[in-house]
């Protein structure tokens, strides 16, 4: 049957239909996700829709459904133009160089596999897109307004990314990795970083380090905020009242700087927290060139437990953070908003782990 019907021309909605013994607005509904199908009949068109190699025409059910089954992936707020008083000091000078710094983090990689993992089983598919000009901002709200994607996920890199707040305002479906800096009623997922910070904290001071320096952050995002502060936090409960800290920019060649700058103000130190795994590979990187060893003279702590955290000599203990877990979680949230649009905000905040290596 299956030959017959793939020679005679591409299989058709009544084809399943006759496959599976049921009419053809059963197969139309179980295709379109409706509901209110017995279970063991879904399951019967499921496997007609195998044998009889069925493929649903998309831009025919986009017209039924009116969705797209697409969702954008949207990185956005790294290349915010700077304001009167030059604040862009960290804003991408062009989409290319943008795009580059995105695409060299492994971070973004890890939020894409989650992404692409929950999605992938379920038909449907992300569309990347970037978002950091006011410009570019508005072409996401714009191709969501136009129901070219279903909802956005959006990974948002500055404190004073105005996206999420456009998104709100438009009332569209979105889901942000990490809290906004700001109060916006929109869902989101983040890690509990002061918890994280302060595990990184007390375990540097487990192993009787006593003159503990920090590269934090980029002080103008909240995670690198609230690594900070939760790690100060801790060090100050165990009677450490002042830590040395030099700001990073979650990139290697900022953790080389920061920790050369340490060693220069601070050559004793026997201990170091990175808030994030590619400034502490750079960090390890300088301590070597210096002579120091790592562990046995200064220990080193990261953060994210990336591929970096394995890349580096000695492999970092480090802090996980459950990327991929997280973005799977922001997409389960997004498609909740798709299919109830009025249902309120909501958050799910992620626990970190210690995991222990050979740098500390």
């Amino acid at each position: 049957m299956t030959d017959d019907l793939r020679s005679a021309g591409a299989p058709t909605l009544e084809d399943v239909a006759r496959a599976a013994g049921v009419s053809r607005a059963t197969v139309s509904r179980v295709i379109n996700g409706v509901r209110n199908v017995d279970p063991a009949i879904q399951e019967v068109v499921r496997q007609a829709v195998s044998v009889t190699g069925y493929a649903p025409n998309r831009a025919a059910r986009s017209l039924v459904t009116r969705r797209t089954d697409a969702v954008a992936l949207v990185v956005s707020g790294a290349g915010v133009e700077p304001g009167p008083e030059g604040s862009g000091s960290r804003a991408a000078g062009d989409d290319g160089s943008f795009t580059a710094q995105v695409f060299a983090d492994p971070f973004f990689g890890r939020v894409v596999t989650g992404v692409v993992n929950y999605l992938r089983p379920r038909g449907m598919h992300p569309v990347l897109m970037f978002a950091e000009t006011s410009r570019a901002r508005d072409e996401v709200v714009a191709y969501l307004r136009q129901g070219s994607a279903d909802g956005a996920l959006i990974v948002s890199t500055h404190a004073e990314d105005p996206l999420p707040g456009l998104l709100a305002e438009a009332g569209l479906a979105a889901v942000l990795y990490a809290r906004p800096a700001r109060p916006v009623p929109i869902s989101y997922v983040d890690l509990a970083h002061q918890d994280g910070a302060r595990l990184a904290a007390e375990h540097l001071l487990a192993r009787d380090c006593r003159r503990i320096a920090t590269i934090s952050g980029p002080l103008d995002v909240p995670a690198g905020q609230a690594r900070l502060a939760g790690f100060r936090d801790t060090m100050a409960r165990h009677g450490h009242p002042y830590t040395p800290i030099v700001e990073g920019q979650f990139t290697q060649e900022s953790g080389e700087a920061a920790m050369e700058r340490l060693l220069a103000e601070h050559p004793d130190l026997d201990g170091v927290f990175a808030a994030n795994d590619l400034m502490a590979m750079g960090a390890c990187h300088v301590l070597r060139e210096h002579g120091r060893r790592v562990p046995e003279d200064v220990a080193v702590v990261g953060f994210d437990d990336s591929s970096a955290a394995l890349a580096c000599r000695p492999p970092l203990t480090t802090v996980r953070q459950p990327v991929e877990e997280m973005a799977a979680e922001m997409t389960r949230l997004l498609l909740d908003r798709m299919a109830r649009p009025a249902a309120p905000a909501t958050s799910v905040i992620f626990e970190p782990e210690l995991v222990v290596r050979g740098s500390a």
